[in-house]
């Protein structure tokens, strides 16, 4: 199986893939070798980002979720990680080794995407932008608009060739539902839900218009200028933990993809797995050969460097 996470700064999201049941035969008379495709998500959560827990804190919490899925821990062969806080990123690594025997491959510079990135410095690109549009770009194709309704709300352009344009990034509903409550002395802090009326009738009702509408708006009115400048036949998909609230009222997204993410994470994982070869049977005692074998020339160590997983 593999465990993917995408951490973010509010939450973290956690999926479990099951690999395809499928032995590939090699070509040219090699070994058979097992697939490094996962195809089946099988489980997925979302918890609370906490920067201060410890290794066995996440360790336990991680577990308890495999526990109540009745998954196996040990049936873990990869971890693929995104995140977009950096003190975290030791604290995973730990947990991983520790509690799933497995070290994580993290997705940053270096790590095979698939994807040109033409930022103008590419190391500023959140991780979660990069994976969400590999995502993207495979499952809708070209052009593309991905708007991921995180902390921030982020607008992710891919070209007709799948090359990361750039985008934008906004404050999310949910930051300006925090200012609201804490920069008045009256105003409450309500729940996130599209009311019946633009017109409301109470506080909270108004309130909720007004966040709902107000983001609404500015959601559609930036997607109206990506797609005059990318053209009208891009196609534009949402994610997020709002996706479904604010996507489904706007007149330009089309697509609400809740797991583009962990996809996105998949797909790369995929892209830097090594096709494990599989082990042949033990040959027969009665056909067992034990004159020694002849001597053969040692071979040279490759020059380049060591892939990494």
């Amino acid at each position: 199986m593999l465990l993917v996470l995408d951490v973010g700064n509010t939450n973290t999201v956690l999926g479990v893939f099951a690999q395809e049941a499928k032995v590939q035969a090699a070509h040219n008379g090699g070994a058979a070798v097992e697939s490094p495709h996962y195809e089946r998500l099988m489980a997925n959560w979302r918890v609370a980002t906490i920067a201060t827990q410890t290794v066995d804190e996440y360790g336990v919490l991680f577990r308890n979720l495999f526990a109540m899925a009745k998954l196996e821990a040990s049936e873990i062969r990869g971890i693929i990680i995104s995140s977009v806080v950096p003190p975290l990123d030791s604290t995973l690594r730990e947990v991983c080794e520790t509690y799933f025997n497995s070290k994580p491959l993290f997705v940053e510079p270096g790590v095979k995407t698939g994807m040109p990135v033409l930022y103008d410095n590419p190391a500023e690109v959140g991780a979660d932008r990069i994976v969400n549009s590999v995502a993207a770009f495979m499952k809708y194709g070209g052009p593309c608009i991905v708007v991921d309704f995180g902390t921030a709300t982020t607008f992710d352009c891919v070209s007709a060739k799948g090359e990361y344009e750039g985008g934008v990034i906004c404050p999310g509903i949910g930051i300006s539902a925090d200012a609201l409550f804490e920069r008045t002395a009256r105003l409450p802090r309500v729940d996130m839900r599209k009311p019946a009326s633009i017109i409301g009738r109470t506080t909270v009702g108004s309130l909720q218009s007004g966040l709902y509408f107000g983001y609404l708006g500015l959601v559609d009115g930036i997607l109206a200028r990506l797609l005059e400048e990318m053209g009208q036949e891009t196609s534009v998909v949402a994610t997020g933990g709002l996706a479904s609230l604010i996507g489904t009222g706007s007149k330009y997204i089309k697509q609400v993809d809740d797991f583009l993410t962990l996809e996105g994470l998949r797909i790369i994982w995929e892209r830097n797995a090594v096709a494990k070869p599989v082990r042949d049977p033990a040959p027969a005692k009665a056909q067992r050969n034990t004159s020694p074998p002849p001597e053969r020339p040692r071979s040279k160590p490759w020059p380049g460097k060591p892939h990494s997983r």
